[in-house]
């Protein structure tokens, strides 16, 4: 029905990708200049891209004014859990909207996706009063609590999505086979949901990792301070920024969830290929 696209079209389709890409990628080239330039660099009149005397001072100085170390490993502790949290409580969940339609699990996702519509700060309070009546304010278990209910509402619409694109007619060919509940979720469902798994883990890991709000609020001690805490500390009290030790800490914190990105977008490819042979 349609033609294949004449070299004009193809010329142009290239000319609004790579400046699509130039558009995401330069923030982060900007930031890897700005952690690389000396003091006097950086309040120039008239800024350049690449530094003319580059220098890993303001490295030194996010770590040494700042327990930056601490700060990631509380970040990559976090997030961590609230990814395999997330994806342990959302993926049974999902199957059961998906498969077992009924009014109430309509209503009952209608009301979870309703609820990411609600404000951080018409929440933040009462959650704080719930978790230090229980005994988690101050905590990275409360955090990880917190970080998890908050991503499940995104978590469950994306996961039932996958779980409808699965022909019912295998669970129902392993059934008559004589595989049981457990064994066709575990043989059939699980390993074609894996795309699905993957991106849900990549959103709560990403999500909790760059999340500033209620980790400032709920963690009071300085060696539970996540990340983006810590890199906030760069900034003082009347708004002036350190912008060397701050892009250089920035830059740190940003190549973890860029790891993470591709090593489990390798895992989601290699997912979606063998979803697509086993189906």
């Amino acid at each position: 029905m349609f033609g294949k696209p004449s070299r004009t079209g193809r010329t142009l389709q290239y000319v609004a990708l790579t400046g699509y890409l130039i558009f995401l990628g330069f923030p982060l080239v900007w930031l890897v200049s700005t952690a690389f330039k000396p003091p006097r660099e950086l309040v120039q009149l008239h800024p350049t891209l690449i530094p003319a005397n580059p220098t890993v001072q303001n490295f030194v100085q996010a770590f040494t004014e700042q327990e930056l170390g601490r700060a990631a490993l509380n970040s990559l502790q976090v997030s961590l859990a609230s990814a395999v949290l997330t994806v342990l409580v959302a993926l049974p969940a999902s199957y059961a909207l998906a498969r077992f339609r009924t009014k109430l699990g309509t209503a009952a996702l209608g009301w979870v996706l309703l609820s990411q519509l609600f404000p951080f700060v018409l929440l933040i309070i009462p959650i704080f009063l719930i978790l230090r009546e229980v005994g988690l304010a101050n905590t990275h278990a409360g955090l990880v609590l917190i970080y998890v209910v908050w991503a499940l509402p995104f978590a469950l619409w994306m996961l039932q999505g996958f779980v409808r694109n699965i022909p019912r007619e295998l669970e129902e060919a392993a059934s008559v086979d004589g595989a049981s509940r457990l064994q066709i979720l575990r043989r059939v469902v699980f390993p074609l949901l894996a795309p699905g798994i993957v991106a849900t883990a990549l959103f709560s890991f990403i999500s909790a990792w760059n999340e500033f709000f209620f980790a400032l609020v709920l963690l009071k001690t300085p060696d539970l301070a996540t990340l983006p805490v810590t890199l906030a500390r760069f900034v003082g009290i009347e708004g002036t920024a350190r912008l060397g030790p701050l892009a250089a800490g920035s830059l740190l914190a940003t190549l973890p969830s860029l790891i993470f990105f591709a090593f489990m977008q390798r895992r989601l490819s290699s997912g979606s290929l063998a979803g697509a042979v086993k189906g």
